[in-house]
């Protein structure tokens, strides 16, 4: 009998949190068909639970189920790309506002995770990087205290991740300059300048738009 509290991740569960954690990630699995039993052996599961996570993926858009030939992980169009950059901007713009406007900015965990983003700042700790480059934007959306608003942006940090690595291998030296973007959106919420995060989290989503485009 399971001890009273305890929850049990399911097969499902833990093939869904795998395949968008470390595969759907992985800018290299773009366009690719993925095998289930190949994923089943890697995290211990039956094909079924796979099948099941596939489905709920499907319905996210995040893969494509072709008949005969099975899942195969979607590639980021650029029209795609546009969008999730759109929808980031207004979400972190409104997330910003509001937390210098209610005061208690996350000021100290911001700076520690620009401070690790630093420590990852090579191109064989991209994916790394660009992890913790999406928990500097979550933590300032974490901030406004929007359960809702949190899962929303959570469900985009798949394609975030995705793109992300695809911004730094698409030009020489993006890792430094997201360093410094994220200093000033960090510099302008310890000041408490509105218009100042504004500008530089569209300054920086504007960057980031256009190194994925050129590529």
């Amino acid at each position: 009998m399971q001890p009273e509290g305890v929850v049990v991740e399911s097969g499902r569960d833990r093939a869904y949190a795998y395949l968008k954690e470390h595969v759907l990630t992985d800018p290299a699995m773009q366009g690719t068909f993925l095998s289930e039993q190949e994923i089943a052996d890697r995290i211990g599961v039956s094909r079924t639970p796979i099948r099941e996570a596939l489905l709920l993926l499907a319905a996210e858009d995040l893969v494509r189920l072709v008949p005969k030939r099975g899942a195969q992980v979607v590639p980021l169009t650029g029209r795609e790309i546009t969008e999730l950059v759109e929808l980031r901007g207004i979400v972190e713009r409104y997330a910003a506002e509001q937390v210098i406007a209610k005061g208690g900015a996350p000021v100290q965990e911001l700076a520690e995770i620009l401070e690790r983003q630093r420590a990852l700042s090579r191109p064989e700790l991209a994916k790394e990087f660009i992890a913790e480059d999406h928990l500097f934007h979550a933590t300032i959306v974490s901030a406004v205290g929007n359960a809702l608003l949190d899962r929303h942006y959570d469900g985009l940090r798949s394609r975030q991740i995705r793109a992300g690595v695809v911004a730094l291998f698409n030009q020489h030296g993006r890792q430094e300059a997201v360093l410094d973007e994220h200093q000033a959106i960090l510099s302008a919420i310890d000041a408490g300048d509105a218009q100042a995060a504004r500008a530089a989290i569209d300054s920086h989503l504007e960057s980031t738009l256009r190194v994925l485009l050129a590529g």
